[in-house]
């Protein structure tokens, strides 16, 4: 993987349950591909530095071509490559309180962004499918976060065309397309992540992490 792109605030049910409005362009940010990604059964540290560690479930968009500077989104479909399940792990005090309000030390700690189990092809869950699909992540069994695709604020290929002004996405790029309602910081009471938790991030169609 080179780029390790994100985009947040991209599900209309999440910015309801935080009382925000909706987004009228991506809010794009990033992980560090190098340290971040880990296979779909590794732990994920709680580092020393954080009490307050998060779950996010989110489609990952793989770009399978290089895409041209300034594609439109009606072309989009040539260049990705397939999808897959990332765990979009964050440390919301460093992301929220610490660090002037930057996210990147919240959302780049090492192992912060287990991804798999598969990459589905384009040829098996197209573009279309990954618009209507459910997602959801349980910890411990219980369902905290339910939700469908459906309420993206701006599909995949809003997002690769956005993203495509301002640099080159090459093939292994990876973008992940952002979280729905019922994370841990948002919730009341709030629900942090301890050592020994079972995380499972599931798309249909795709399989689970």
């Amino acid at each position: 993987v080179g780029k390790f792109l994100c985009i947040g605030m991209n599900y209309k049910d999440h910015c309801t349950e935080q009382d925000v409005e909706i987004p009228t362009e991506p809010l794009v940010f990033s992980k560090f591909a190098s340290d971040c990604i880990v296979g779909p059964g590794d732990a994920v540290a709680k580092d020393e530095h954080t009490e307050k560690l998060d779950y996010e479930v989110e489609l990952g968009v793989v770009i399978g071509a290089s895409v041209p500077r300034y594609t439109s989104k009606e072309d989009v479909h040539k260049y990705v490559g397939g999808f897959t399940v990332i765990h979009d792990v964050s440390a919301r005090d460093w992301q929220l309180e610490k660090n002037g309000g930057q996210w990147l030390l919240g959302k780049s700690m090492d192992g912060y962004a287990p991804i798999g189990p598969v990459i589905v092809t384009t040829d098996d869950f197209s573009i279309e499918d990954a618009h209507k699909t459910g997602i959801r992540c349980r910890v411990n069994g219980e369902t905290l976060q339910e939700s469908n695709t459906e309420q993206l604020v701006f599909g995949v290929d809003e997002i690769v065309a956005f993203v495509s002004r301002f640099m080159t996405l090459r093939p292994g790029d990876v973008i992940a397309t952002g979280t729905p309602p019922g994370v841990g910081c948002f919730r009341n009471p709030q629900r942090w992540l301890m050592p020994g938790d079972m995380v499972e991030c599931e798309i249909d169609g795709i399989g689970t992490l």
